[in-house]
């Protein structure tokens, strides 16, 4: 008789930090796919090739704006392990609502393929929002 099958499966919790980092390196990856999936939307290479961006005539402002943009999730799955808690989670709710609201403001008229990694990212964003405002305390912390 197998008794394995009636043994817990073992499992290890998981640090908040973790947690964060983990979805800001999965909203990352949809962002990057999403932007690699849309060049081959007909007509987008050739708009490309004739300085049409996302916001816009292509500029350094428009690529830096953009860059920027890009760049805050690649940040937080650093910052996400790095910093303090406290910092962590004030820095992981706040960027996580930004986003949100940034990335359901590109949904409309989107092709399915972008409404799709757009509804992941949005999911990832707020659980990371949900992660951090539910951090848990510890409880022999004095200032908690």
């Amino acid at each position: 008789m197998n008794t394995t099958t009636k043994q817990p499966l073992e499992h290890w919790r998981v640090p908040v930090q973790l947690k964060l980092a983990a979805l800001w390196a999965s909203v990352m990856s949809c962002y990057i796919y999403g932007d690699f999936l849309g060049l081959y939307r007909p007509g987008d290479i050739k708009g490309i090739l004739a300085g049409e961006g996302l916001l816009g005539p292509t500029s350094q402002g428009s690529l830096l704006a953009v860059a920027i943009l890009i760049a805050v999730p690649a940040v937080m799955i650093f910052l996400s392990l790095a910093l303090p808690p406290r910092l962590t989670r004030c820095l992981n709710i706040l960027v996580g609502v930004l986003l949100t609201a940034i990335v359901l403001m590109t949904i409309p008229g989107s092709w399915a393929f972008y409404i799709f990694l757009s509804v992941i990212e949005v999911v990832l964003q707020l659980l990371a929002v949900w992660y951090a405002w539910r951090w848990p305390r510890n409880a022999s912390d004095p200032a908690s």
